[in-house]
């Protein structure tokens, strides 16, 4: 064991997604729960064995979950809302995620700045909040009785409060003194469990700007909860940017540690001497828990002397940056990755030999390194100098192109633009239309990996999709869709897909990444400079083009998005890399309107989730990230119309981020928060189309006709009928036809219910 290495927090999905398809087997009626709990616990013994023989001393218990923690916590402290009442143990659980034919699902958003969902814990002022400690005990005394000794991961108080939301909106820290005595009761059980138990408390809030009330609370709460016992060690970790205001608080107080993040908060570096004044133990986060790259050991140990030249180095443990749930499992499964790039990686498992290998020599010196070790450092060194110099990595062209545009935005203001598109594409208001993918069946999913692995003619591929095109056409022309979209048969995942037709792009074969519950991603990652060689999507849009006299929007995804669904290289400023990308785009939007194409939608579903945490660094993202969206469709013609869609975002403070980008129409997703996310656009007068979504694609319900006809007045209530377009939350990649279907005939008849009312 490699002593003081320390994992904020593993992944929990399984190595070949065991958990997802136990979840979604159970889910759809083909097997028992039982099932599902006997993967879990094949999962969590697995893992917690790979964390020890990789040599990491302090190894987590409770950073498992079936579905998300923070709804771990909300069933923990009893916080379910009154729609869910009568229902009990995995029913109530999968409910408040999923929902049913009678209650809607917990909203669901991003966790920070990750890619990561999590559900929306709801309080209300007549909730009764009572603890359940039965996971967290039972997963402890799961691990102790197969010989492993756990820290304990439990989210914070004041981060699960600050990432809540109340009914009647109000102040959700006005709940503090009904929770904070059930941490207080719960770390009192937890302190019965053994002579010594270690409670890592999660507190990424603390990364954000708080203001002084939530800072207040730091002193109380962590003064009450670190003297519970004199058995329980507590620390406190944050993460994803610097905690400085709290760890000024933080160390006035009898916890044992404080966890910081020094990769993507370099901030930290400025608290060391408090830390080091209040003889705290400093979890140093300084391997890499969100990107892909092989640590560089050397820069690395660089780095932990010069904490070590402030913090005593026997109150230092080396450690992750974050859990590394954000990260694909194993390179173990990568075998058809070209070698040299390959090289250059590190996913999970590697990450903990990287965590072994800093301690070894940390703590001990090289000399103290078996064969092995020396030979696995010498490897680390001769990766890292081959991706710094490698040719593969820099292309001329592509950076004098970058350093040369000038024409940054399309021709023509909005108010000419919309006039021109409307007479010519004629479309009605409420016009009717879907966000683009449609589901992804088991055969499509088939035929596409049947090609990929060589087993399929590009001409049997081809025809294939092709008929299933024909299949997504025949149903929006027969269901009465007034803008069509072609399906996206071909496409994996809506980033996958043009990272593998873009130079400068790599992708895996099992990169896989929890994106929430069962759903999981496989982001491509960028190490090169980026161009595009030819067209990405103009064959298949044209060709569902020429299967319809309807509209048929091209479907691209937009630079921001593709550029914050990607493991990014990391030698270069994001910035850059995404100005790139958006020259490949904007290529592409020319493609298409020469094809004849006269909607196209750039997709920035993951635009909000790049923000910055802190509040001094948003206004240089959002220069560039407008930039580069105005950039990649600055070749679109006045008469070609733009569409552009968000997912989970709280738009009020970047509306006028939104309305800078200068899109023609934007969809978002609103169907679990009501009319209260359009609220903003009509506050600041917003000129553009908006396409609210008016039912949950998240869920496997069906919303019925009378249901959307309340969804669609309640969005006339805040814009009018000539500013609206109706559409699905999101893309319908991940339902299935059978809910799909009579889905969007509801919204058809239900959009048709209104014109007539509305005549």
């Amino acid at each position: 064991m490699s002593k003081n290495s320390y994992v904020v927090g593993f992944p929990r999905i399984g190595e070949q997604r065991e958990l997802k398809f136990a979840l979604e087997s159970y889910w759809s009626g083909k097997s028992d729960f039982s099932e599902v709990t006997k993967v879990a616990s094949e999962l969590k013994k697995r893992h917690w064995t790979y964390q020890r023989e990789a040599g990491i001393e302090y190894i987590s218990s409770n950073d498992f979950s079936l579905y998300d923690n923070m709804l771990d916590t909300s069933v923990l402290f009893g916080v379910i809302p009154e729609r869910f009442k009568g229902l009990k143990d995995e029913e109530l659980y999968f409910t408040m995620a999923r929902g049913n034919k009678e209650a809607t699902a917990c909203e669901m958003t991003k966790w920070f700045n990750t890619n990561y969902h999590y559900i929306v814990p709801e309080l209300s002022k007549e909730m009764q909040f009572k603890l359940n400690a039965d996971k967290i005990i039972n997963e402890y005394k799961e691990a102790k009785a197969a010989g492993f000794k756990t820290k304990i991961n439990i989210i914070g108080p004041l981060t699960y409060l600050g990432l809540s939301k109340r009914a009647d909106g109000g102040d959700v820290y006005e709940f503090f003194a009904k929770l904070l005595p059930l941490y207080e009761e719960l770390l009192a059980k937890i302190a019965k469990l053994d002579d010594e138990v270690v409670v890592q408390i999660d507190e990424p809030i603390f990364v954000k700007d708080l203001d002084t009330k939530v800072l207040s609370l730091i002193k109380p709460t962590y003064d009450k909860l670190a003297l519970i016992s004199n058995n329980i060690k507590l620390s406190v970790v944050s993460y994803f940017e610097h905690s400085s205001e709290a760890t000024k608080i933080l160390v006035n107080t009898p916890v044992w540690a404080l966890g910081l993040d020094f990769l993507y908060g370099e901030e930290n570096y400025d608290s060391l001497g408090i830390i080091a004044d209040s003889g705290k133990t400093l979890i140093a986060g300084v391997v890499d828990g969100r990107n892909i790259w092989k640590t560089d050991i050397e820069a690395t140990l660089a780095k932990l002397e010069k904490i070590a030249n402030v913090v005593n180095k026997e109150n230092i443990l080396v450690g992750s940056s974050s859990s590394l749930l954000h990260v694909p499992f194993t390179l173990k499964y990568e075998e058809k990755m070209d070698s040299e790039v390959k090289n250059w990686l590190s996913y999970a498992i590697e990450k903990l030999d990287e965590i072994s290998l800093l301690c070894k020599i940390f703590f001990d010196g090289e000399a103290s390194l078996c064969e092995d070790e020396k030979k696995a450092l010498i490897l680390n060194k001769e990766a890292n100098i081959s991706r710094r110099t490698s040719k593969r990595i820099h292309d001329e062209k592509v950076q004098q192109r970058v350093a040369t545009v000038t024409k940054l935005e399309r021709d023509g203001a909005y108010e000419e633009r919309i006039k021109i598109q409307k007479e010519l594409l004629g479309y009605k208001e409420l016009a009717t239309t879907t966000i683009g993918s449609f589901p992804q069946t088991p055969e499509v999913r088939h035929a596409r990996r049947e090609f990929k692995n060589g087993n399929l003619t590009q001409d049997v591929y081809t025809q294939e999709m092709k008929n299933y095109i024909d299949e997504c056409i025949a149903f929006q022309e027969e269901c009465g869709l007034e803008i069509l979209v072609h399906g996206e048969p071909e496409r994996n995942d809506m980033v996958e897909y043009f990272g593998e037709q873009l130079q400068g792009y790599g992708f895996s074969q099992n990169g896989w990444v929890q994106s929430y519950g069962s759903r999981c991603v496989k982001p491509p990652f960028i190490y090169g400079d980026i161009s595009r060689p030819k067209a990405m999507t103009v064959d298949w849009i044209t060709y569902a083009q020429s299967k319809t006299d309807k509209i048929m929007k091209g479907m691209l995804t937009g630079p921001v998005t593709i550029l914050n669904w990607s493991f990014v290289r990391d030698d270069m400023p994001r910035s850059e890399v995404s100005k790139q990308i958006a020259l490949g785009i904007c290529d592409e939007v020319d493609d298409l309107q020469n094809a004849g194409i006269k909607i196209i939608q750039v997709d920035e579903a993951a635009f909000k989730e790049g923000y910055p945490l802190r509040d001094s660094k948003v206004q240089a993202y959002e220069d560039w990230a407008v930039r580069d969206f105005k950039l990649s469709v600055s070749s679109a013609r006045k008469e070609t119309q733009i569409h552009t869609h968000m997912c989970y975002s709280e738009f009020n403070d970047i509306i006028a981020t939104i309305e800078a980008m200068d899109a023609d129409v934007i969809s978002i997703e609103t169907a679990r928060s009501g009319n209260e996310l359009l609220k903003i656009f009509a506050k600041v007068g917003y000129k553009q189309e908006v396409g609210p979504g008016v039912y949950d694609i998240h869920s496997p319900r069906i919303p019925s006709i009378e249901e959307i006809v309340a969804q669609i007045h309640s969005l006339l209530e805040v814009l009018p009928k000539e500013q609206l377009w109706i559409n699905p939350d999101c893309g319908l990649k991940t339902r299935k036809w059978d809910e799909v279907k009579p889905s969007l005939k509801n919204m058809v008849e239900a959009v048709k219910i209104v014109r007539e009312e509305l005549q």
